[in-house]
């Protein structure tokens, strides 16, 4: 059907048959559209949500009897936002996912655009993540990095399977599409043949944060009595470049003040018993449960015992181009 001519377009005598003729040269009236491109303020679509660690580690235990690393790039659960029409992301920015290696097994290499970095719950001496050709030893409570572009594999030379979370921005990477994705080459580690042992995570080691060194530091840190995040650290300044990392360490029977930001954030239990509310849906959770706060939405925390939350968060993006708010209640 051919286009409408300028004169056409000049002559249209109803706003209608105006209509009919912008469709035709794939334009639309901005002034006559059903939903706003801008709101007042974000808009509630992902929402807030919760996972259990002994549920997934069920799940992967029945997937390494049928899923080997030959078959799968990754063993993993992913943690998609049960947000209706959401099929990936576990909040807009970022993705999380449970991950499992069994003993003699070597996940082949690779590298992407995107950021990641884990949360190990789970592994044994001889468990390690190579990066960049370095050996880096999973041990629990261990936060490891990944940055765009660096090539990484993981290994397990132990006796027992190996269970961490996988962060990445792989939703941002998608939304703006600088999206690469390389296989190793030459990927002859193998941690069942390769002989060699995982180097000992060392504390000076830029792409790990050790249990042994948080704890350390959040032993030294001041406490915040009344604020939103008990006792934290940061791990990195930030971590990587889309994603912010701090522990919180959160004191017993001690509700923290509620908080929101237009900041996602993701929290994973390092250690203790507890509970969240996010924008009123109440989550109990125990060692290594996920729970999710969208941007937006108003979240506080209460620990039964001492316990430690990770908090993965896109906050370097926001602050990066001005988006960043957020909001305390008044005292």
């Amino acid at each position: 059907m051919p286009q409408p001519s300028p004169s056409d377009l000049a002559r249209s005598g109803t706003l209608e048959e105006l209509y009919g003729k912008l469709d035709k040269i794939g334009m639309g009236p901005g002034w006559n559209k059903p939903t706003p491109s801008l709101w007042p303020a974000p808009r509630k679509t992902l929402v807030p949500a919760h996972w259990q660690y002994e549920l997934a580690r069920g799940a992967l235990d029945a997937a390494g009897r049928m899923i080997n690393t030959a078959l799968a790039e990754r063993r993993n659960l992913i943690l998609v936002n049960p947000a209706e029409g959401n099929t990936y992301g576990t909040v807009r920015t970022l993705v999380a996912a449970y991950q499992m290696i069994m003993p003699g097994e070597w996940a082949r290499a690779h590298r992407h655009t995107p950021n990641a970095l884990r949360l190990i719950l789970d592994a044994e001496p001889g468990t390690y993540t190579e990066v960049d050709g370095v050996n880096i030893a999973m041990a629990p409570g261990d936060v490891l990095l990944t940055p765009n572009w660096s090539t990484h594999g993981h290994g397990n030379q132990s006796k027992a399977c190996a269970y961490w979370l996988d962060f990445l921005d792989v939703p941002l990477v998608q939304l703006l599409e600088p999206m690469f994705f390389e296989a190793a080459e030459d990927d002859s580690n193998g941690a069942d043949d390769s002989g060699r042992a995982p180097a000992e995570a060392a504390t000076d080691q830029p792409l790990v944060f050790t249990l042994r060194d948080t704890l350390r530091r959040l032993g030294e840190a001041k406490p915040e009595p009344g604020g939103p995040f008990g006792t934290r650290i940061e791990l990195g300044h930030p971590a990587l470049a889309t994603t912010a990392l701090y522990m919180m360490r959160l004191a017993p029977g001690v509700r923290t003040a509620s908080y929101r930001t237009t900041a996602n954030n993701i929290f994973a239990v390092v250690q203790g018993e507890g509970a969240s509310t996010v924008d009123g849906e109440r989550f109990e959770w125990r060692r290594g449960d996920v729970i999710a706060a969208p941007a937006w939405r108003p979240h506080w925390h209460e620990a039964t015992d001492d316990a430690m939350l990770l908090r993965v968060t896109d906050e370097p993006v926001m602050q990066h181009f001005g988006w960043w708010r957020e909001e305390l209640p008044t005292t």
